[in-house]
């Protein structure tokens, strides 16, 4: 097939990139940047895209972040920390943010004649985030055959994935984890306390695996 994949640039998007690279599909990488705190993670995913020699193509939607300012990664909510709970996960919800980002993902598949958009939503993440649920990437699926006259399909490999499950695709893959980017603050640094950086920590302790993530 021939792929049009959402980079990121955090653990979920690389190491669904190597995994299709596994395959042998073509895959053309597209990173958004709309205005996350932790846009550092754009440069996570240039270096991806140098590691497994493919061009790296950024997105600036940076204004859609007047919009949404009621979050804590586009508007001025701090981070939280710790195990997320429900309340302090919905604080990173960006509204919309899958749908759109797919959206543009869609535009470019379509006009490049691809087969598919791709990205990242894990089994993790179905309880919180709307647009990571099976119903939406089922919905998102349906319109991409009928949005244009050339139909797509919507891929989510890791849709019943664990977190742990990934780093051991990845693993598997000889993928290089110290290359991503999760940490939800934007520092130099992942700071070892937000919530992604806790589901980090613990999705290597559960794979038994060595974390070559660098902490604050």
């Amino acid at each position: 097939m021939k792929i049009v994949h959402l980079l990121s640039g955090g653990l979920d998007s690389g190491v669904a990139l190597a995994h299709w690279l596994s395959l042998s599909h073509e895959v053309r990488i597209l990173s958004i940047n709309y205005g996350q705190r932790h846009f550092r993670e754009l440069e996570s995913a240039r270096a991806l895209c140098e590691h497994f020699h493919l061009d790296f193509v950024e997105v600036n939607l940076e204004a859609l972040k007047t919009l949404m300012r009621q979050n804590s990664q586009t508007g001025s909510f701090d981070v939280p920390e710790g195990h997320y709970t429900e309340d302090s996960m919905k604080m990173t919800v960006v509204p919309n943010r899958n749908m759109m980002m797919l959206s543009v993902a869609m535009s470019h598949a379509i006009d490049l004649k691809y087969d598919a958009v791709s990205f990242a939503a894990h089994g993790g993440d179905h309880t919180i985030y709307p647009d990571c649920r099976p119903e939406f990437i089922q919905a998102m699926n349906q319109v991409a055959k009928v949005c244009d006259w050339h139909p797509l399909e919507i891929l989510a490999p890791f849709q019943d994935f664990t977190k742990s499950q990934i780093v051991k695709r990845g693993a598997e893959l000889d993928f290089p984890f110290h290359l991503t980017w999760s940490c939800y603050k934007g520092l130099e640094k992942h700071c070892g306390k937000c919530g992604t950086c806790v589901e980090r920590k613990e999705a290597f302790e559960l794979s038994k695996l060595t974390d070559p993530t660098e902490y604050l």
